[in-house]
């Protein structure tokens, strides 16, 4: 088994959960006291914010390269980004380091072809919805991507900055989200990116009609597919 370094505290409510399906599904998958061995860098968010605020990509960028020289250093394996949005770093960040690093949205790319689908919403923060990183990994598998409106992506960029990632889940930003999915599925989307590693604690399958694509659960299951590979 490989063991799997994890960049995660973006936030910090996702990569529990990812600490924890991890070793779930390792555990489901080999039985008994079978758990994978994971060594997690956790990043103080606020350094991310404020330079996210600054649009500071560079220095986002140091930020989690720190993060993988921490790891790379402890001798994993390969290495996972624990957020969709941190994921414009990845071209950069697999050209310094030869470890592999598991890309979310390939991953999820390949679920939403297995299903089929041709055109799909995408919510997340302003960076992942505006910015092309993400999209162009899907473009390349055939896959159409829509995104809401200006003022329904600030909705969803604040509740996700002010909301999810302090663990605060309400009804009522549950509601608007699904009405913003609505209009998305009104353009012809056949399915929703839940593009932001909180969104699905947020949101759940029997909340909506169409498919939805939790970013991290797919991911989970692809970083824990590659750490059971001979």
């Amino acid at each position: 088994m490989k063991t799997i370094g994890l960049i995660g505290g973006t936030g910090w409510i996702s990569t529990q959960e990812y600490y924890k399906q991890i070793n779930e599904r390792v555990n489901k998958k080999l039985g008994g006291l079978q758990f994978p061995r994971i060594i997690l860098y956790s990043i103080n968010y606020s350094e991310i914010y404020a330079c996210n605020q600054n649009e500071d990509r560079e220095g986002v960028y140091q930020i989690i390269k720190t993060g993988a020289e921490t790891l790379n250093n402890a001798k994993v394996d390969f290495m996972a980004l624990c957020a969709n949005t941190i994921h414009f770093t990845y071209d950069k960040l697999q050209k310094e380091f030869q470890l592999p690093i598991i890309h979310i949205a390939d991953a999820t790319g390949l679920a939403i072809k297995t299903k089929g689908l041709k055109k799909v919403g995408l919510l997340g923060t302003r960076e992942t919805m505006e910015l092309d990183f993400y999209k162009k990994r899907l473009h390349k598998l055939g896959i159409e991507v829509i995104t809401p409106d200006k003022p329904e992506r600030e909705f969803i960029h604040y509740s996700i900055m002010h909301e999810l990632l302090k663990d605060n889940f309400n009804e009522e930003t549950k509601m608007g989200f699904i009405s913003i999915m609505n209009k998305l599925k009104e353009q012809g989307a056949e399915g929703m990116i839940l593009g932001c590693t909180e969104i699905p604690l947020l949101i759940k399958q029997n909340d909506f009609d169409l498919p939805l694509f939790s970013t991290l659960e797919i991911h989970v299951e692809a970083i824990v597919d590659f750490a059971l590979q001979e």
